[in-house]
């Protein structure tokens, strides 16, 4: 059978390369991954076509991969899984709706490489890194386009999508700058999107403890060439303590043109939500208040022929008020002053701060295949702005904020171009592939750099593969790191931009019964920049390039698949953990990200099928996070705290019956109280359930 193209850049995709006349080979042609996954379930809710005439329960259906026939392009040029010599975690959809999980930040959390730090749950706020990174060294990507921000990381996870909408989610572990470009230091993250090849609709509906609900609506429609898919979104909370509430709203549309001469894909999503940040920023003003709005879109031809053409532009729009203050709950007393609960708000505090950032971005991948091997090629241009009262440098003229009555004072903007060269040569049992990217940045006085890498492995068997790789990376400072001026943190903007340099090594075993793999990885990195301060008890917080961290860690993960090997009534097992040990150069500061990290994470599950259409899920998360937090109480600093080690249970209970499938689940179980960023307490247990009703038509 004829490969289908894939619904996302061609950086981070994962294809059949062929079938086998299997009576489920049509079925696997929507372009299902198999690679070590990170949450071990079986297929249950990956719902199919469900046709008005016909009606099949997939829950049984077995499906037969073969690794070796899967086509991976984790790196400029496609190659088969087989030959890649990076590790790379992929989350898949059937995977994605049956763990406990309502969000993909939660999702994330179940990855043992994956620090998430959370503010707000459900997706309100979490800084995301990989392999002991901070949260702006992670690249975010959305169908292959990258949609990081340049403001601040805090922002990369506004996405347009609910789990509902996702297809996968793709982690490349370790640096990829010479595959996706500037930023992706530490990893890169690619969230794909469903794009059903057949006509159906979605509609899903839960709620839970702390007044939770979520409401979800999507629909498919195939028209000859044209795919077309639309969403909504929309969930809401009281919050778990004080200021804790939220509300958010998303829409995303995608189409695919199929044509003799390519694909043509579009995509189109908008986001905008306002939650309480108790505590967000600063422990010493706990009725901060945010609210964000996120408009992205973008164009890709994906082309045939014996040159593979791949143009793309993009646009990412950003929007984001933060109250200091929740104003609207202050209200005014008999003597002039604004009071909510015990708190007044001060006379000095002027008014909140405005954001507005631009992304534009076109990049022409190619790639073509000869005598020689594989030879990618291409160039990408990016162009970041921001509108500030806060961030940038003065304007000559103020400028409106959309839909405030306040002004943009301040702005400032970059350019960078990069161009990538890569080649990819197999040989026997060898696979060799070695690229790099030459970046410039407009503004700086660095110049053009250059950041190659190569990768090495050698198949010693068909269930043991031995690899190498050494890649270098660089992150630019955002504009919050350049300019931010608040009450307890002010910028800095001769910061220079990162770099690093990761060697690793290890092994991949893949068998019927057992896969996994273990690695060990060193990455130096230079000038880091982090939010620090030399005296814990100054208010103060600045950002500096670090002399140096250097990061030595190891990663080990295992699938015992008892399912595939023996039957349904057999549980999947998984099993991770990921060791990072860090050392500073420059050890008296106190860190606020940077040296904050993960030393160990330990994350397990258990996938059971009880009956027929009867699941559960169990997982668990071990950290011990390594620095320490100043400590507030009463809003006053009384101390340095280190960060307690813990573990949090989360389940799951799905019941699926044809098209219609209902669920329970349990998050924090055993009600730990914890924190992923000092003094930000995160929930205890939280109840939720829901229904979801899926029907397609021919």
């Amino acid at each position: 059978m004829k490969n289908l193209k894939s619904n996302h850049d061609a950086q981070s995709v994962l294809t059949f390369r062929k079938w086998g006349r299997k009576n489920y080979s049509s079925f696997l042609t929507v372009r299902k991954q198999v690679v070590i996954s990170v949450l071990s379930v079986v297929y249950f809710l990956s719902t199919p076509v469900i046709t008005m005439a016909t009606v099949q329960d997939t829950s049984e259906v077995k499906m037969e991969y073969d690794l070796d026939e899967i086509e991976v392009s984790a790196q400029r040029t496609p190659a088969l899984y087989s030959q890649v010599a990076r590790i790379i975690s992929v989350i898949e959809r059937k995977e994605i709706e049956a763990a406990p999980a309502q969000s993909v930040q939660d999702l994330l959390e179940y990855v043992a490489a994956i620090d998430v730090r959370q503010r707000g749950t459900e997706g309100v706020q979490a800084d995301v890194s990989v392999r002991g990174g901070t949260f702006d060294q992670t690249l975010i990507l959305l169908n292959g386009i990258n949609i990081t921000d340049p403001q601040t990381g805090h922002h990369n996870l506004n996405l347009p999508v609910s789990l509902a909408q996702i297809e996968r989610i793709e982690i490349l572990e370790g640096p990829a700058a010479r595959v996706y470009g500037p930023n992706a230091f530490s990893g890169a993250i690619n969230i794909v999107t469903h794009q059903s090849v057949d006509s159906e609709i979605s509609a899903a509906v839960s709620g839970g403890s702390f007044g939770y609900f979520d409401g979800n609506l999507s629909g498919s429609l195939s028209t000859g060439k044209m795919l077309h898919m639309l969403a909504f979104n929309g969930k809401r909370s009281d919050g778990y303590t004080n200021n804790t509430d939220f509300d958010e709203l998303n829409g995303f549309y995608s189409n695919q043109l199929n044509t003799e001469k390519g694909v043509l894909k579009f995509q189109l999503g908008l986001s905008e939500k306002g939650f309480g940040a108790n505590s967000f920023y600063t422990p010493k003003y706990p009725n901060q208040y945010e609210a964000t709005k996120t408009l992205f879109t973008s164009l890709k031809w994906e082309g045939k022929g014996p040159l593979h053409l791949t143009p793309v532009v993009y646009y990412r729009r950003h929007h984001d008020r933060f109250e200091l203050y929740r104003t609207d709950k202050y209200g005014l007393t008999d003597d002039g002053y604004k009071v909510w609960q015990n708190d007044t708000l001060p006379g000095w505090y002027s008014g909140h701060n405005y954001h507005l950032t631009n992304v534009y971005g076109a990049n022409l991948n190619s790639w073509v295949k000869w005598a020689a091997g594989k030879t990618a090629f291409g160039v990408e241009f990016r162009r970041e702005q921001i509108y500030s009262n806060t961030l940038g440098l003065d304007m000559d003229e103020p400028k409106d904020v959309p839909g405030e009555d306040a002004q943009f004072t301040k702005s400032d903007d970059r350019n960078t171009v990069s161009g990538f060269l890569e080649h990819a040569y197999y040989i026997n049992k060898w696979t060799f592939t070695a690229g790099l990217m030459a970046n410039y940045i407009s503004g700086s006085d660095l110049g053009l750099n250059v950041f190659p890498g190569i990768d090495v492995s050698y198949n010693v068997s068909d269930a043991v593969k031995l690899y190498s790789s050494y890649n270098t990376s660089l992150r630019m400072p955002t504009f919050t790191d350049l300019y931010y001026d608040g009450p307890s943190n002010i910028g800095n903007p001769d910061l220079k931009p990162e770099k690093s340099a990761t060697l690793e090594g290890g092994l991949k075993l893949r068998s019927k019964l057992l896969r996994g793999h273990a690695v060990i990885f060193y990455r130096h990195g230079k000038d880091i920049i982090d939010w620090v301060k030399e005296d814990p008890t100054a208010e103060i917080w600045q950002p500096q390039n670090l002399t140096e961290i250097n990061n030595l860690g190891t990663e080990v993960q295992a699938q015992l698949l008892l399912r595939n090997e023996y039957g349904n009534h057999y549980p999947n097992i998984q099993i991770s953990y990921l060791y990072n040990n860090v050392e500073k150069g420059n050890a008296d500061l106190v860190s606020n990200y940077a040296l904050d990290n993960l030393k160990h994470k330990l994350v397990g599950s258990l996938s059971e099928q009880l009956m027929k259409g009867l699941q559960l899920d169990l997982h668990f998360v071990f950290q011990d996070r390594e620095g320490s937090y100043t400590r507030f109480e009463n809003k006053m600093p009384v101390g340095e705290a280190a960060y307690d080690p813990f573990w949090v249970f989360d389940g799951k209970l799905s019941y699926r019956r044809k098209q219609f499938s209902v669920f329970a689940s349990v998050n924090n179980i055993f009600d730990k109280q914890y924190n992923d960023i000092g003094n930000v307490i995160q929930p205890g247990r939280w109840f939720k359930t829901g229904v979801i009703y899926k029907i397609g038509f021919n």
